[in-house]
């Protein structure tokens, strides 16, 4: 028997919807978002300064930035634009972490003006940093410690192939270097491994950057204030996967650090996260219709979206469940391949996937695009990015994002 998802929305109220906002559209559910914040804070309560930095890119709306700001989320900022969003949904000061790389000086002056916390990718920015506009008290650094990363014996990534961070032996120079400038309170920053359902990664990091926290603190005698573990947490993508347990990783974690800070006196440090992926992407849905069937070597199906809408599939060979609403008890007894209408033949959403008949006008969703789905959007063959809608908590519906239109398209022109 094939292992379902089960969509967040039914038939029903997904006709109501489209009767507002025509699909394709991405629907979020806040009811979701909230939750799981929660959750997450309860596997973390255990620090008294724990605190979810929620990385901006993965889905850089206002509403939805709002929403994690009442559930005491700060902003995880990697850019000009996220940062300025950020500012005016009410962000600033150590509500900000700003973790960029080959970053442009109008970045750090923004930043710096906002006084987030700078988290330095490189050895280099320091000089940089300093000439634009100053060292502050408080600062990171991006730790990249190479080989390979291991969890129970498992490789998990390799950090050497990575183009981020410091070498260890980097961070005693940048932290010696720092502190002459000023710096006074310091974070480390590692990011190891992307979109891991594993219990094990978190813990494994923390592991690695307590250790390295307490030889930096005994070689250059800084005082490190906090430790970020980044993201790198992900979601069940297959509906065979079992997701992370979050209660079960924030345990990991303070057992690290009961057994590598607390003896060393390092029992002040806080705790960072910036989950993107783990935070929004089950709550997101990319809703669509099937407007074409083809049938040659293969059969088709197409649908009013494309991979301008959601590129994982097509830039990555990733799996996105799809659900065929009003027919989820129906046979899976059709092969297809689910498409857009890009020129592109990468532009698939699946490939040879089981699903029920489908028709033309069935509404189809597709799971797990509330993170990098609509953020990772674009404009090739003149496609127009479509609406973001909030399926609030009483049940309603808000329209957080409309949908772009020719003249969007046509606006930085002079035609």
């Amino acid at each position: 028997m094939i292992k379902v998802k089960k969509p967040f929305v039914n038939l029903e109220q997904l006709k109501e919807i489209t009767k507002e906002y025509p699909t394709p559209f991405h629907l979020y559910d806040e009811k979701g978002i909230r939750e799981n914040a929660r959750k997450l804070h309860q596997a973390f309560a255990w620090n008294e300064g724990f605190k979810e930095y929620f990385a901006v890119k993965a889905t850089p709306n206002p509403t939805i930035l709002k929403i994690l700001k009442e559930e005491r989320c700060g902003a995880d900022c990697s850019s000009l634009t996220e940062l300025m969003m950020s500012e005016q949904v009410g962000f600033s000061g150590d509500d900000i972490m700003f973790s960029s790389n080959v970053t442009p000086k109008e970045d750090f002056e923004l930043a710096s003006k906002l006084d987030a916390i700078i988290n330095l990718d490189d050895i280099t920015h320091i000089e940089f940093l300093e000439e634009i506009a100053g060292i502050p008290e408080t600062i990171s650094c991006r730790y990249n410690p190479g080989n390979n990363f291991k969890s129970d014996n498992d490789i998990m990534d390799n950090p050497t192939e990575a183009k981020y961070g410091f070498t260890y032996e980097q961070l005693v120079e940048g932290f010696n270097i720092l502190q002459e400038k000023g710096a006074k309170h310091f974070g480390i920053h590692a990011f190891l491994a992307s979109n891991t359902v594993a219990n094990e990664y978190y813990p494994a990091l923390a592991k690695i950057l307590f250790e390295t926290a307490v030889k930096l603190n005994k070689e250059t005698g800084a005082h490190i204030s906090f430790i970020n573990l980044s993201g790198g947490v992900g979601i069940p993508y297959r509906p065979d996967e079992e997701p992370a347990d979050i209660l079960a990783i924030g345990e990991g974690v303070r057992k690290a650090y009961e057994e590598i800070l607390v003896p060393a006196g390092m029992n002040d440090v806080a705790i960072y996260t910036e989950l993107g992926r783990f935070m929004l992407g089950p709550f997101g849905h990319l809703v669509a219709t099937a407007i074409h069937e083809k049938n040659i070597h293969k059969n088709y199906i197409g649908l009013d979206a494309c991979a301008a809408n959601l590129m994982r599939p097509a830039m990555y060979g990733a799996y996105h469940h799809i659900t065929v609403m009003g027919k989820e008890n129906e046979p899976h007894d059709h092969k297809y391949d689910v498409t857009g209408g890009l020129c592109e033949n990468n532009d698939k959403f699946a490939i040879d996937r089981m699903l029920p008949k489908i028709d033309k006008g069935d509404l189809v969703v597709i799971h797990d695009t509330g993170a990098h789905g609509f953020a990772m959007g674009y404009n090739y063959n003149g496609k127009l990015r479509s609406a973001e809608v909030l399926l609030k908590e009483d049940g309603t519906t808000e329209l957080i994002r409309r949908a772009e239109t020719p003249a969007d398209y046509f606006a930085t022109l002079d035609i």
